[in-house]
Parts: structure tokens; sequence; C-alpha cells
């Protein structure tokens, strides 16, 4: 099919979702500007901070993006392209989008809890535990599979020729391959040097933002010239370091992070990235369109699912989980709940950064699609997503980068050298996005576990540098021992079950006020039972077989953790229709 009527459809889809099915959930909600959110109500100066809604968009964007609807996508296509665009629409509309909703407006509700928090108010302290336990173990994988992805990329390496650069071209560092003889340029370098370089003036714009109340559009326009400035000062100064280098270099970056008042770093420095992201997508979008005008169609197969499960397994539920960010993702109820929520300005907002965010992912998953499956050779794509070569890395971004490279060179007859740079910068700066939100959530998660555990918990359990620090370590450790496409499949497991407890809560939530909940329970069933064969079965043909000790004690522990939820869910709506409860009375959802 062309690859614009495909672009067209998916738009048009989600375009509709917004506007009928977002509508209806704000409506259910009882959403209204004139009640006060916890941003200006419980305003800190650190974690309650009223934001600008463009602004708390980019920052909430870019922390639920980061690599994963390219990561994903790119992987799953070896299923085919139908059945993982399938996914992708259907499924960001009513599986991701209604939990990204309605995870940010529960949390605003309860005053800028956690989704920990509101399972402790829906299902009591078996609830609080699961969800902390499952967050856990989705904020370790999430780091171990991000963190080794990210050191890969960051040394990715590109044959001139597959540039379509001269031998004696001058615009790119390069390095011989002994193993091959040929010249290769240094596109990783490029993207490293990119991100220090935002990451280092980020706290400056942050000062302009929140100290000196500088204008969105006087800070948009500093944001663009730092971001597309700092691609420059990696073509001349690309730094390169070993990918053992970079997983130190990144876990100590995480650790400090971990403690910066949101306005200092994270909000300004996703502000930056947002714009390489959005110039990304903007890019994206015309080449696709200039390519489907002139009749550009998929290069990939329509549908593989033999050629999937040979290295990938089962269809039915691996590419359900493979395909997580781009669809559903539990990791956004961390970001929503944990961050997002103590930001928004006004309850109209939360449309707009909830459902809206979710579907302008699920936008970028599509066309991240569209772009390796169109742009890139299919066999090219197998030798760099799934290289049989002994030693080599999985490395999906350089199968992402070079796909826009080649698809903008056909569409807009731009240099395929420009796109691919363009995109291993963009899908860089949100994977550092990714690691460091998620290093800090983990911190908050560690503080509220040792208050479940400990009546008085001694003070090093309460100091952020130990919190911090157990994070870091253990996601170093994860990321060094495991290959990428190990960890995958069952961050994607865990994502996927937190999802489906972030439902459940959200459900009993909603039931207690006397609420429809259909919206929350139908897509809870099945990411439940989709996860738990997912689980069983990457255990009994990947884990088992290869003696991988750690992600089999990982997958049975989630296994548990899947029966507790699926037994605690069943027991707390049985018991308000035993007890035939009466809605909590709750004016904010009447008046």
């Amino acid at each position: 099919m062309n690859i614009l009527v495909l672009l067209l459809i998916s738009i048009a889809c989600f375009f509709m979702a917004y506007k009928v099915y977002g509508t209806y959930l704000e409506k259910t909600f009882n959403a209204k500007d004139s009640h006060q959110t916890p941003a200006n109500s419980m305003a800190d100066g650190r974690d309650y901070v009223a934001g600008k809604t463009p602004v708390v968009f980019s920052h909430h964007f870019s922390a639920i993006a980061g690599g994963g609807p390219i990561i994903g996508p790119t992987v799953a296509l070896l299923y085919g392209f139908y059945p993982s665009w399938m996914w992708i629409v259907l499924g960001g509309i009513f599986f991701g989008a209604v939990h990204d909703y309605t995870a940010l407006f529960v949390s605003m509700r309860e005053k800028g809890k956690s989704m920990a928090e509101v399972a402790r108010t829906t299902m009591g302290r078996w609830g609080f535990i699961l969800f902390i336990l499952f967050t856990l173990f989705l904020v370790i994988l999430v780091c171990g599979a991000f963190l080794g992805l990210t050191a890969t990329a960051l040394t990715s390496l590109v044959k001139l020729r597959t540039l379509q650069l001269p031998p004696d071209q001058t615009l790119l560092h390069t390095v011989m391959d002994v193993r091959t003889g040929e010249v290769k340029g240094l596109i990783g370098g490029i993207a490293s040097t990119s991100t220090i370089v935002i990451t280092m003036v980020a706290p400056f714009l942050g000062y302009l933002l929140y100290k000196r109340g500088t204008k969105v559009v006087i800070a948009s326009i500093i944001a663009v010239f730092i971001a597309f400035g700092s691609i420059q000062v990696g073509l001349q100064i690309p730094v390169t370091l070993s990918p053992e280098k970079w997983m130190v270099v990144l876990s100590v970056y995480c650790f400090f992070a971990a403690g910066v008042p949101v306005w200092v770093l994270l909000q300004p420095r996703d502000f930056i990235n947002s714009f390489i992201l959005y110039g990304g997508m903007g890019a994206l979008f015309f080449a696709i369109i200039a390519g489907g005008v002139q009749g550009i169609g998929i290069n990939a197969p329509a549908v593989n699912i033999g050629g999937g499960e040979a290295k990938l397994g089962l269809f039915w539920p691996i590419m359900f989980i493979t395909i997580a960010c781009g669809a559903i993702s539990g990791f956004h109820a961390l970001i929503a709940g944990g961050t997002t929520s103590k930001q928004v300005a006004t309850e109209s907002a939360a449309k707009r950064i909830g459902f809206g965010g979710m579907l302008a992912e699920s936008i970028l998953a599509a066309m991240v699609l569209i772009t390796v499956a169109s742009g890139l050779p299919f066999s090219e794509y197998t030798k760099i997503v799934f290289p049989e070569i002994t030693g080599e890395r999985s490395n999906p971004l350089l199968a992402f980068s070079l796909g826009m490279g080649l698809i903008l060179n056909k569409g807009l007859s731009l240099p395929v050298y420009w796109g691919t740079i363009f995109g291993m910068v963009m899908v860089e700066g949100f994977l550092a996005t990714t690691l460091d939100t998620a290093v800090r959530v983990g911190r908050y998660l560690l503080e509220e576990l040792w208050k479940m555990i400990f009546d008085h918990p001694h003070a090093i359990l309460k100091s952020f540098n130990f919190n911090a620090g157990l994070v870091v370590v253990i996601m170093f450790l994860l990321a060094y021992r495991q290959a990428f496409l190990a960890i995958w499949p069952i961050f994607g497991s865990a994502n996927q079950l937190l999802a489906a407890l972030t439902l459940i809560a959200i459900s009993v939530w909603l039931t207690v006020r006397g609420k429809p909940n259909w919206f929350t329970i139908l897509p809870s069933i099945f990411m439940m039972v989709t996860t738990v064969v997912s689980l069983l079965y990457l255990l009994k043909t990947n884990y088992i077989p290869s003696n991988n000790t750690t992600l089999i004690g990982v997958d049975i522990a989630l296994v548990i953790l899947a029966s507790g939820v699926a037994v605690l869910a069943w027991r707390t709506f049985s018991g308000y229709r035993k007890d035939v409860k009466l809605p909590v009375v709750d004016p904010l959802m009447t008046d």
C-alpha cells in the first residue's frame, strides 16, 4: 500500500479518537478548570510546580516517548507491516490513550499521589505492595534495556557508501573498520556530543523560564538554537567511547540527575529535546507525504508471521508486548502520576497532555514503522536488528536512523547522511530522558517501599544517595550482563502488566464513585492475559533453555506478582458487589 494512504488513515483515526473518545472521558471525569490542580494548591517550587502547558506537554511527551515508540515498532516489523501497524492504531486509541489520560487525571484528583498510592486507596495495602514491586521490576528492566541500547547506539558506525558519501568527504569524522577494511562515519559520536551540549545548557533555559519568567515563544527560539547548534558541535567534535564506558558515564549522570529539581534539568532539557523530536516528526511527515505522491510503498513483507516467530516467538503474545510504548505502556503511569500530575496547571490541559500525548506517541510509532518499512531494504533491516555475526549487538536505533535518512532522500531529496544523523540525535536525547526519569521514579518508589516495610526506616534508607545509587547499580549490572534482545521481551511483559494493574486500580476508583469503568476494565483483562502467557512462554522457550538465571528469577517473580494482581482484583470487585458499597461522595465528579 502507498505510504501516504497509510499515514492519512492513521492520523484520521487518532484525530477522531481525540475529538470523540477523549471528550467522552473528559466528561466522565467532570473535568473543569474551576477545580484547582495540585500543582497550584500544593506548590512547593520543587516537585509541585504549575508549568505552562506547552512546556509540561514537552516534558511529558519526551519522558513517555523515549526510545520506546521507535524500538518496539522497529523490532516488531519482523512479524510484517500490517499486524504491527494495526496494533499501534487500535492499541494506541483504546488502550494507551485511555490508560495515560485516566492515570494522569486520577493522580491529579488524588493530590498528585503516585499510582502506587492510588492503588493503596482503591485496593488496600496489598494493592500498594504489588504496585511498588511491579514498578521496581519495571524501572530496573527499562533502565537495563535502555542503558545497554543507548550505549550501543552512541557508538554507531555507518559505511560512507551507505550514507552516499565519497571516501574523501570532510563532513564526518571517520574510522577504518579493521575487519572489513571499509571507512565508516562516527554517527553515534555526533549524537553523543549533541546530548552532552543540551544537558549542560538546559539549566540556563530552566533559569530563564522559571526564575526570570521568559515567555514560552522566546524560550522556544532559544531551545531551537541550542538543539540544532548542538548537532553542529557534534559534527565538529564527536565524542567516542566504548559501549562499556558509556554505560558508566550514563549511570553516573543518572545518579546526579535523579535529585535535581525538575525545573533545573528535566523540564528544560526535555523542552529542548522536544524540538528535535518535533523537527524529526515533521521531516518524516513531509517525507512520507512526498514519497507517497511519488508512489513509494512498503518494502517489508505485509505479513511475516513465520519469520517473526522464528526470531522473536509466537505472534500472540510476543508482538503485543514487543510494541509497548507505541500502543500501551505502564511506564507512562509512573510519569503521569510521578511527575506530570504535579505540574499540570488546569484540568482541561490533562486531555491535551495525557490523551493527546499518547496519541502523538502513537503517530510517532506509526511513522517509525512506515519509515523503516519503506526506507530501509528488508535484508539490511534484518542484518542490523537481528545480526547473525557473533559479537555484534542488535541496534534497532541505527536501523531507524538509516531508514529515516533513506526516506528523506527518496521523498525530499535530502542527503542520506542528513536524515541519518538527525534520526540518531533525535532518539539519543530521549533515551537519556527515559533513563534519568526512570531512575528518579525508582528513587521515589524505594523511599515509599522502606516506609511500608519499616515503622521507622534507618536514616540511610531515606537518603537520596542510597536509593538513587541502588537503582543505578542494579541498572548497570543488568545492562552489562544481558543483551538487549534478551531484556526487551521481559521488559515489555512487565510494562504491560503494570498498565493492567494501573487500569484495575482506576476501575475500582471509578466504581466507588458510581462512574462507568468499561473503558478501563476491558483493556486491563486483555493485557493481563497476554502478559501472563508471554511470561510463561519466555520462561519455557528462552530463559530456562539458555540457563539465564537472572531472567528466570525475574520472570518467575513477575508471574507470581501477576497472580497476586488477578486474585486481588477479583476479591476487590467481588467485595464491592457483595457489600453493595455506596459510591464515595466526590463533589468534583458531579458539580
